[in-house]
């Protein structure tokens, strides 16, 4: 691989006409470069995808290939990316219905729009997985149909299919109303009974982890079940009875239902799993009682998703910031809170519920301020990437604690040149400042230069157009990948260097 050139590729400061250079040499690599520009013309495009085949596919979903630039025979693949943009031709469509590569015509299933006889042709296909592929989208009168499918695979897919009409998605679930299914990928090739070895050494197995088939198809029927119970459209009714499963799984997915009656909901909350408690502990549409319940409960993980709940109640929220380790994350609740709220918020007692509020971004500024001079570094950690602070404010942080505030001082969008500087050069290192000094925008040429001694900050600092063109030039040599084709796309790159990097057309 070229490293130089990918990176020159994907130079947002490179002229068209080398652009046209590194076209006409280009490789799969250069190619994802190449394909990924803004400024990429038609033109381009075209001579792109007639170079290289692999990178026609996402140039057809961006837009830049159309029906008269591919011959479907010739790139299958970018004719069904058309497809699926509803913007190929239909009687493509026809075409890969009867292709006899089974993959081709599993991607065509996925397509909208396409034409009823094609559908027709594809719900009949002799291969399951595009029976399959063509379920899981299809329209509701067709996955009614394809429910019926005697094979398990296809109506697992149609479980899955947002347009399935609910009554039909009750019969899937409960097996009443529809035959029993016949067959599934598992004895389809296996002697049953059979359970897939998740450790399977078979290289041309491609069956599911834990697949398992004793005569009923029994892993294939779970995740049927399992997909029903994650769709909306299938109806509360049909999924309650899953309260008491013993299937942990199927519980935790119901657990996340927001249309469940309060009652399954209270019967969830005593669920002896603690995951299915979290999973209930995050459901949106859980009322305040259920969650000054689940509040108290210190199973694993269900007092920390509770705090992120869009509607816990602040007195909640401060005694669970006290109790488990939220991090560093604006919350939901928080996020939401109105200007009064916002006010009430900032007198919290508890450190830990002011570092909540400090994740905020648009925080008045004598609230903001106010936390800024707070005397926890964790709140001062939180605040100090909020804009509008000034530089004063930012060396007072790092002066009183140090290299624990340090690289969110640095990564402040405001943080001035002259702070960038000195806070690369603080005593003792914080290795994690380089990096985000490296990609602000304010760093400076010798803030830069310090930042490419730091392995993890090299790549980055050598993207920056801020450094200087000499530095670019020397890093083209580079011991490591990363830094090269940083330094061949960052945009200060000389243009006369540009010029002689990219290959002279026939040269490769």
């Amino acid at each position: 691989m070229n490293h130089v050139l990918c990176g020159l590729a994907a130079n947002a400061a490179l002229p068209s006409e080398l652009v046209d250079r590194l076209i006409s040499v280009a490789d799969a690599d250069i190619a994802e470069g190449l394909a990924g520009r803004a400024d990429l013309s038609h033109a381009q495009a075209v001579a792109l995808a007639s170079r290289v085949e692999e990178v026609a596919v996402g140039l057809a979903y961006e837009g830049l290939l159309t029906t008269a630039d591919v011959d479907p025979t010739a790139r299958p693949h970018a004719a069904l990316a058309l497809l699926d943009e509803r913007s190929g031709d239909l009687e493509w469509a026809r075409l890969f219905a009867s292709d006899p590569d089974a993959e081709r015509r599993e991607k065509l299933a996925a397509c909208p729009g396409l034409p009823p006889d094609v559908v027709e042709t594809l719900a009949a296909d002799s291969d399951v997985r595009v029976v399959a592929e063509l379920a899981a989208w299809t329209t509701p009168d067709m996955a009614a149909r394809l429910a019926q499918h005697p094979h398990a695979e296809v109506r697992r897919a149609v479980a899955a299919n947002e347009a399935t009409p609910p009554d039909v998605l009750a019969m899937l679930i409960s097996g009443e109303g529809l035959p029993p299914a016949e067959r599934c990928l598992v004895c389809d090739g296996e002697e049953t009974p059979f359970v897939h070895d998740p450790q399977c050494p078979r290289l041309d197995c491609d069956l599911r982890s834990g697949a398992s088939c004793a005569g009923s198809h029994e892993s294939t029927v779970l995740e049927m079940v399992e997909l029903a119970l994650q769709n909306p459209s299938t109806p509360v009714e049909a999924v309650v009875r899953f309260v008491d499963h013993p299937s942990t799984p199927l519980r935790r997915l119901l657990a996340a239902r927001p249309d469940l009656p309060p009652e399954v909901w209270g019967r969830l909350a005593d669920d002896p799993v603690p995951g299915v408690r979290a999973d209930l502990a995050g459901n949106p549409a859980i009322g305040e009682a259920l969650i000054r319940s689940l509040a108290t409960d210190g199973g694993h993980d269900v007092q920390r998703t509770l705090a992120h709940h869009p509607r816990v109640p602040f007195d909640v929220l401060s005694s669970l910031a006290g109790a488990v380790k939220i991090g560093p994350s604006l919350l939901p609740r928080i996020a939401a809170a109105s200007p009064t709220e916002v006010e009430e918020l900032a007198k919290w007692s508890n450190p830990a519920a002011r570092m909540l509020l400090a994740e905020r971004r648009d925080l008045p500024a004598e609230i903001r301020d106010a936390l800024a001079a707070d005397p926890d570094a964790r709140v001062v950690r939180s605040i100090a990437g909020h804009p509008g602070l000034s530089e004063a404010q930012l060396r007072s942080m790092v002066e009183r604690h140090g290299v624990r505030v340090v690289a969110k001082v640095a990564g402040n969008p405001d943080a001035p040149p002259a702070l960038l500087e000195d806070l690369t050069g603080h005593v003792p290192p914080v290795q994690k400042a380089f990096r985000e000094v490296a990609r602000h925008r304010n760093a400076t040429g010798p803030a830069l230069l310090a930042c490419l001694a730091d392995r993890r900050a090299r790549p980055i600092a050598a993207a920056h157009p801020a450094l200087p063109p000499t530095v670019l030039v020397e890093l083209l040599a580079d011991d490591d990948w990363r830094v090269v084709e940083a330094a061949a796309a960052n945009p200060s790159l000389p243009p006369t260097v540009m010029s002689k990097l990219a290959p002279e057309p026939g040269g490769e």
